[in-house]
């Protein structure tokens, strides 16, 4: 997998993402830069310094002089985020994402779960976006400081986190208004496709269904920005 741009590099080298190799715009002398390729030579990472006609054969104009060849993506397990809940005492604060399929709102999402905390997110292994270059460069590097777990069945997931006493919350129109929702302990946030919303029978396994007021004549909100409104309405009320 390639991955690009300096925030996306610093956040692969600062994770244990696996860099096999990194190629870098020849006489880049900003802060940022010296300090990308000193942690890359201290990790014994090979480094090609390159023209920038070179990078723009080999990705998109945006690299900012740095291109690496990383392993793909290592999804965790739902195991993982409970984890990382205990470890912080925290109660598990879950995104359960059904079938998301644009990279760019997936890595719009991951980022923001990452700047509020979430625990971990949920994909479906199935007839949805999976994690890939363009999701890591949109994410800024967020991917790496992600637990993202891939599942087989996000109805059975979601069976398996209510046994762990975790209230499932389904975001969708028609439900109850987010801020007059209790949204503190253990929950997961169900966001749905962009063009489908939350399926019947996920939403049906949900607790309870939460809506985001709107007064505009447009009733839906990108399902990235939708994400963003309900995570950090849960970090409000979490405080």
């Amino acid at each position: 997998m390639i991955i690009e741009g300096k925030n996306a590099i610093f956040e692969a080298l600062n994770s244990n993402q696996t860099i096999n190799k990194l190629m870098v715009q020849n006489n880049l002398t900003d802060n940022m830069s010296n300090q990308i390729i000193k942690i890359a030579k201290d990790k014994g990472i090979r480094i090609d310094f390159v023209s920038k006609e070179v990078l723009d054969r080999k990705t998109t104009n945006r690299h900012q002089g740095f291109v690496g060849e990383v392993t793909d993506f290592k999804y965790g397990e739902v195991e993982d985020i409970f984890n990382l809940a205990t470890k912080r005492g925290e109660d598990p604060f879950i995104v359960i994402l059904d079938g998301i399929e644009d990279p760019h709102n997936l890595g719009a999402i991951i980022r923001t779960c990452e700047c509020a905390g979430v625990h971990g997110i949920i994909i479906p292994e199935h007839r949805s976006c999976a994690v890939n270059d363009t999701v890591v460069k949109t994410s800024a590097g967020a991917t790496s400081n992600m637990i993202i777990a891939r599942v087989g069945n996000i109805n059975s997931t979601i069976e398996i986190l209510k046994k762990e006493g975790v209230w499932v919350y389904c975001l969708e129109t028609g439900g109850d208004e987010m801020t007059q929702t209790n949204l503190k302990g253990s929950i997961a946030i169900v966001v749905g496709s962009e063009g489908r919303g939350v399926s019947r029978l996920t939403r049906e396994k949900c607790d309870k269904t939460i809506s985001i007021k709107l007064k505009g004549k447009i009733n839906s909100l990108n399902a990235s920005v939708a994400t963003a409104v309900v995570v950090y309405e849960v970090l409000r009320q979490r405080g």
